[in-house]
């Protein structure tokens, strides 16, 4: 069994940034590409970005140059850096993991608010 949880979600103004992070533990082999997703009221779930196993990154478009991800392997950790916040950066962000013998995880979910 996996579980993936995340923190750092909150309020904050547009302009600002957050750091959120995501901790996979369980029986763990290995972790392939991880990531994150995110999901506003009334709107589908989006890829936000992903990266492999070798730290190669994918962003959506709408985030390139404001949001970085990376991860810490030995830690099987994800990160996502968002800077220049926008109000429509608003939604719940979702981690997400593909991990060997198991397949797709996801986290709990973590609100993300931006407002004046």
């Amino acid at each position: 069994q996996v579980q993936l949880v995340e923190s750092g979600g909150g309020l904050v103004q547009p302009g600002g940034s957050l750091r959120l992070s995501c901790t996979a533990s369980g029986s763990i082999r290995s972790i392939y590409t991880m990531g994150w997703y995110r999901q506003a009221p009334g709107k589908q779930r989006e890829l936000v970005a992903a990266i492999t196993s070798d730290m190669s990154p994918n962003y959506a478009d709408s985030v390139k140059g404001r949001f970085t991800i990376s991860r810490d392997n030995a830690k099987n950790t994800v990160y996502l850096q968002m800077n220049s916040l926008k109000p429509e950066d608003t939604a719940v962000y979702y981690c997400w993991a593909n991990i060997m013998y198991m397949g797709p995880s996801w986290g709990q979910g973590t609100q993300v608010t931006v407002s004046s």
